[in-house]
This record gives C-alpha cells, structure tokens and sequence, in this order.
C-alpha cells in the first residue's frame, strides 16, 4: 500500500508519474475488496471503475472540475483517492461515511446520488453556471449502461446537446451489466454495438482477408466498419461529439483520450468498456451476487446463506408465482429490479407474463395501466422509494382512470445501510391522499400474503407497504385468502391507553403494550381507515397512540386524527413515527431506536406524555 497511503487528495494523486498509476490501481483494488469484505457494500460496480476513476482525477482538476457519478454505487475508489481512506471502515454504518456520494461529506462529491440517471442532468447544469458565471471549468457525468436505459438521461442529452460551447463530457461505463440484466431495444443495441468487440472483429476481418499490400484498401475497410458498428451516428445526432470505444482499464488509452477531450468544446461522449468485478475472479464470475455483499471472507468467497425467517420479498415472489398459477390474466412488472423483488422464479415459471421494463419507474406505472384497461390483472414490484419517480403516472394514468393495479411495495420504512435515499418514509403520506387507493401495511409474512391478496381481488389500485428483511417468523398459510377491506383487529386488550398501530409497529406495539397493559390494534389498512374501531378505542381508553414506520406528516396517524376530528371526538392523541428530517444510514434496529420506534422507545414515548397512564375503571351499565 505504499503508492495508495501516500494519497490523501487528488492533487496528490496528480504528482505521481504516469508509470505509477497502473501499480497504484492494483493497490486501489486490493484495498477496495479488503475493505468491503469487512463492512459490506457495493462491490462488484467499485472493482469495475478504478482506473476509471484514477484517470478522471489524475486529468481533471477535482474539485474545481465537477464529477458527477450516476447511481454513485461506484464510488468507493472516489472516496478513498479524496481523503476518506481511513474512514473506509465507517462505511454505510451509523455516523460513518454514505455508500453514496454525498455534498455534506466531501466538496469532490459534488451532488448526491442514488437514484439512477440523474448525472447527466445536474452536470448539465454545472456546465451551464460556470457558462453564466463566466468560470473556466469541466463537468463530467459518468453513466452506467443500465442508467442509460431510463427517458431522464435523453431528456438531458436531448438538452445538452443544442447548448453550445460548454464544458460537458458524459462518460459512458459500458460494462452490460445492470443489477438485474439489462433490458429492452436500446440495450439490445447498446450491448450489440458498444461492447467494442463485435467492432474489433470487423477491424480484424478487414486486415485478414485482404493480401498484405492493399494496407489503404484495409484501413477505408476498417473505417467503414467503425461507421457500421459503433453507435456514433445516435449520440452525434444528440449534438455530442461522440469517442469510443477504448478499455476502460487500460490507463495507457483512458489518460491520453481525457486529455485530448479537455481540450474540445461543447458537449462530448466517450465511451469506455469496463467489467464489473474487474480483478477478483469471484466477482467476475458472478457480478450480481458480489453487487452488494454483506461480510466475507475474500479467499472463501460468499457462502450460501443459512436458512432463516422468510424474507418478506420472499414472501412477495411466492404470492406471486402461487397467484399467477391461480389466475392467468396476473401480469408481473419490475423497473430494472428482478432479483431485488424477488422476481426470479416468477420470470422462470411464467416468462410470457414477466416484464423487465429497465429503469423506467414512470413507464413502468402506465405500461400497467395499459394492461388493466384489456382486463389484465397488472402486479407492479417495486421499492417504495422508487415509486416516487412515477407519482403523476400513480395519479393521472391509474387512480384517477380507476384501474386494477396491485403495487407491491417492498423496502417500505427504514432499510439500513443505504440510508436516506433508499429509505420507504413517504408512501403512505403520498398515497392515503390519491382518491380510489386502497394502502395495506403488513404486520407479519402470513398477513403480507393475505394482503396481497386483497389488493390483487379489489376491483381498483391498491398498494400492500412491507419492510425490507425478515418478519417476525409467522406461519405462512398456503391459501389465497383475502382480508375484509378497511378492517383492523385487536392484538391484545388492556385499559387507559389504546396504541393503534400499523404495520411493522404491530409486534413492537404488542411489547410496549404488555409493559404498559394497554390496548393494542393492529389497524391493517391505512385507507380505507378502520373508523369504527378508531371511534370504539376512543369511546373505551382515556388516551389514544398511534406508531406507524413512516413520515408522520401526512400519515397513518394524521389520518387517525382526521378521522377524530370529522367524529367530532376530543381524546388526547399522540402520534408517533419518523420525524420530520432524513434519517441517515446504519443498523435498521439502531436506528428505529434512535427515533424511539423500539418498544422500548414506544413505551418511554406514552409514559412521558401520558404519565403512567393508570388502568381506568370502566363501569358497565348494562
């Protein structure tokens, strides 16, 4: 590690002489995979963009030019090469440093990413300030070819491309692979023509079938077959200088082609060919396991996980394929996120009812609404998070046209170590308030099903909200029973206080509420609300709490008080649930505690409010 602990920011970086960068990748990468091996993280995508990344910062003056890195799940040789070696170890845990770029963090990231295809638009924008600000500088987005497949990233080529002597280079990091495969025309295409190999094999052709003295003869040959291959003609079209492809991990090639374009003007895009996994074999092999391990051991490899509690997207992909066999008209629909919606055995069993649309969450919402209007039954698999990217197609294309389309929304709540950007907070703030929604949160894996099911059966859209992870290791039935719409149950009974709770909070509550012997309802659905049992613990307990694991403006609770205020029932009510700021990343159980959402917190919460809350005595009348 003797080059890489010299490095503490890029300018010193920019020293070193060229022959040193090649050892100094080797070191980067060495370190990359010991350093993940022990934390977690994104692997496979990190390994794939070192010498990429040394470039970029060796060429360019970072922080002065702008680097934007799309989705940013490839920033860990960023972080290291700009000052965070040390903290490496910190990574993705609670007070440590973001598995993505972040602007609080380091003046090299220059925006915060996440979410995909994003870069090329906020690079534009940089460019185009310096224009206005009259300052001499780059701005650099650098896009996965899986990003490439998402209508964001046309609407900023299709803009950048008519703006005239900026300073914006998209870089293009050709590796074919996205977290699932990639998918759709225009990667079908990409994949065809940009690999760089099937232009090699055209190159080739020309030199060995032509005789050895017809040499201009091969090399008009050899043009012409650059013409016929490489994917110029689409992105010149854009306005963009078009360059490429070369090897991405070959320094020799990606050094003297950066300096050259910094020298251009206008919009240029070069296109550079990498592999995920680049340097450890396992990862090579198998990109999609090593995308973002857990710990292990780099010599072992990842071992095959011991069986545990069934995961609630386990869960999830069981339903539906059981749901499909049952019924033929069921249509399974993912933006880009097969295995992380636990779609694999589904796309296997059903394949002619499996749509991988790429990363077009928009596209994904009215693709499904197309589906229901000729009497489909569409099952939209999708992060909570990312549905979010598609709310006016949610409003416009489904509810407002009252189509029957069942979201399955996983990771909803708080999910860990990917932190603010990937946590579910707001689908119940953002969905309780669309007209013809049905919103179900489930308490357990067996009710997760059977919410499903009477989403799938409600003749409307309707969402079913669970957590990422495993359940509370509830018996899962095998039948397709549903559950009567805008019905809670009680959980246990008690006196004085009645938690009203939804969701993952049910069995936390359940704990609170042995410890405090209060009432404790498992509410269900979060719309249609349960109003007659709202008005019956109201009517039976002296204080009413509500704890849900979402935003609490706009929430369950808000819309418990709604329903009291419209009954016209005056009850001291405490809301409980995520506070109005974004929660950082780090152990789910650690941070659900620090916003007093354990059941420990729980109770603490009611006992300071409500004091000890004595048992009430209840005269029966009758």
């Amino acid at each position: 590690m003797n080059l890489l602990e010299t490095i503490n920011e890029p300018a010193e970086l920019r020293k070193l002489a060229r022959a040193q960068l090649t050892p100094l990748a080797h070191e980067l990468r060495h370190f990359l995979l010991d350093s993940v091996s022990k934390t977690g993280g994104h692997l496979s995508s990190n390994l794939g963009t070192v010498e990429l990344t040394i470039a970029l910062h060796y060429v360019f003056n970072t922080p002065h030019d702008r680097i934007v890195w799309d989705v940013g799940h490839q920033t860990y040789s960023h972080k290291i090469l700009t000052g965070r070696r040390e903290q490496m170890h910190s990574l993705r845990q609670l007070n440590g440093i973001s598995g993505f770029p972040r602007r609080d963090e380091s003046e090299y990231d220059t925006f915060g990413t996440a979410h995909s295809s994003t870069s090329i638009s906020a690079a534009l924008g940089m460019a185009q300030a310096a224009k206005i600000k009259g300052e001499h500088r780059h701005a650099i987005a650098v896009i996965g070819d899986g990003s490439m497949t998402a209508g964001m990233a046309f609407e900023a080529l299709n803009n950048a491309g008519v703006q005239e002597d900026i300073n914006l280079l998209v870089v293009l990091n050709d590796n074919d692979m996205s977290i699932s495969p990639p998918v759709g025309a225009l990667n079908r295409y990409l994949a065809r023509l940009m690999s760089g190999q099937f232009y090699a094999a055209a190159k080739n052709v020309g030199k060995s079938v032509l005789p050895g003295p017809v040499l201009e003869l091969a090399k008009r040959f050899e043009e012409h077959a650059k013409g016929m291959v490489v994917p110029a003609t689409m992105f010149e079209e854009f306005g963009f200088n078009y360059i490429g492809p070369i090897d991405g991990h070959d320094l020799d090639s990606l050094i003297p082609t950066l300096e050259n374009i910094k020298k251009l003007k206008g919009p240029q895009f070069l296109h550079v060919v990498t592999r995920k996994g680049q340097g450890y074999k396992l990862a090579e092999a198998d990109p999609v396991l090593y995308h973002g391990p857990g710990k292990f051991n780099p010599t072992e490899g990842i071992l095959p996980a011991k069986a545990g509690k069934t995961t609630y997207t386990e869960v999830f992909g069981n339903w539906l394929c059981d749901m499909a066999a049952a019924d033929k008209r069921l249509v399974g629909i993912t933006p880009a996120m097969r295995e992380g919606s636990g779609m694999v055995r589904f796309e296997e069993l059903f394949p002619d009812r499996y749509f991988d649309v790429g990363i077009a969450e928009q596209h994904s919402v009215t693709f499904a609404g197309g589906l229901a209007t000729e009497g489909l039954k569409p099952v939209v698999a999708i992060y909570s998070t990312f549905l979010q990217r598609a709310y006016d197609q949610l409003i416009h294309d489904v509810a407002l046209q009252n189509l029957d389309v069942l979201f399955a929304l996983d990771r909803a709540g708080l999910v860990g170590a990917d932190g603010a950007t990937h946590a579910g907070n707001y689908d119940v703030s953002y969905l309780r308030c669309i007209p013809n929604m049905v919103v179900m949160a489930a308490s357990d894996e067996n009710e997760c099903r059977q919410m499903l099911s009477t989403g799938y059966q409600y003749k409307g859209p309707a969402a079913v909200r669970y957590p990422r992870g495993a359940g509370i290791g509830a018996v899962i039935e095998k039948e397709l029973t549903t559950l009567p719409i805008g019905k809670g149950e009680i959980k246990r009974s008690g006196s004085s206080v009645a938690i009203l709770a939804f969701g993952s909070m049910v069995a936390r509550s359940v704990v609170a509420g042995e410890e405090l012997n209060a009432t404790v309802a498992n509410m269900r659905f979060i719309k249609p609300l349960d109003v007659e049992l709202v008005k019956q613990l109201a009517q039976d307990h002296d204080y009413l709490v509500t704890v849900e694991e979402g935003a609490i403006m706009g929430g369950a609770g808000s819309a418990v008080a709604e329903a009291l205020a419209e009954l016209g029932i005056q009850k001291p009510l405490l809301i409980l649930g995520l506070p109005d700021k974004f929660i950082d990343h780090g152990d789910p159980a650690a941070l659900l505690a620090s916003v007093g959402l354990d059941a420990k917190g729980i109770a603490a919460s009611i006992r300071q409010r409500f004091g000890a809350a004595e048992p009430r005595l209840v005269v029966n009348n009758t």
